[in-house]
């Protein structure tokens, strides 16, 4: 049985006393097999199946070199999971916001995405901090990003790295059929802009992936989204890794 372990957690005044209570926790369970921590999460006696698929943990070994990325291995393996399911599906794939392409790449390694050359894996970002634009900075920002995530996925010519702003960028370039969706905007406005134009071409059966919907921090976008969808027919799982579950 397998375990992991992740050190990144948010909101959290005092790392110290919270580590400590952690510690005492799993200490205080009848047998440490199944435990996750990182990523505001605390869970044990699971099954963790994500970690059973070799091909993941190594790719994610590979590709998640910041305690963040370590610690969001279950959101990974849940995007992973939509991904998957949209190869059987027509349509191509769509990650707003990128950042450092970590969570695509880790996907591209597992599924050997290269391979579909009939298929096309859309990442859009601004790369870049602009304090005159409403998402928050990222450590990574940089006037170099761009390039750099378009090298990291160099052998992966059916990878399309757009940067720009959404919705506009959107609107330049992005596929007539969907298979997949994951939205990591962190914001209300971009993200609702981007639904209007990106819904209409999802596939049925398609996933939907919303990253920040269950995080308080970012209550504005549920409350937001969750009718949007209902007007749709749509509902929204709120997942305990904090992310949101729509099937078209």
């Amino acid at each position: 049985m397998k375990n992991h372990f992740g050190n990144a957690f948010f909101g959290v005044k005092d790392f110290l006393g919270f580590f400590n209570g952690v510690q005492k926790a799993i200490h205080s369970v009848d047998g440490v097999a199944g435990t996750y921590t990182g990523d505001n999460l605390f869970t044990f006696h699971k099954n963790l199946s994500f970690l059973d698929d070799l091909e993941f943990v190594e790719a994610h070994s590979r590709h998640a070199v910041t305690e963040v990325e370590k610690s969001t291995i279950w959101r990974a393996a849940v995007v992973l999971w939509g991904f998957r399911h949209g190869l059987k599906l027509e349509g191509d794939f769509i990650e707003c916001a990128c950042y450092r392409g970590t969570t695509a790449r880790i996907i591209c390694d597992v599924v050997k995405f290269e391979k579909f050359l009939d298929r096309k894996y859309y990442l859009y970002d601004l790369f870049d901090h602009n304090p005159g634009l409403a998402h928050h900075a990222m450590p990574a920002h940089s006037k170099t990003l761009f390039r750099e995530v378009r090298q990291r996925f160099s052998d992966c010519t059916n990878v399309m790295v757009n940067q720009g702003e959404v919705p506009a960028v959107l609107k330049k370039n992005s596929p007539s059929k969907i298979a997949f969706l994951h939205l990591d905007l962190n914001n209300k406005e971009a993200e609702l802009a981007a639904l209007e134009i990106l819904f209409p071409r999802i596939v049925p059966g398609a996933i939907i992936v919303l990253d920040d919907y269950g995080w308080l921090g970012y209550r504005e976008q549920r409350l937001a989204e969750e009718p949007w969808f209902a007007e749709r027919g749509c509902s929204v799982l709120e997942l305990p890794t904090g992310q949101g579950l729509v099937i078209r």
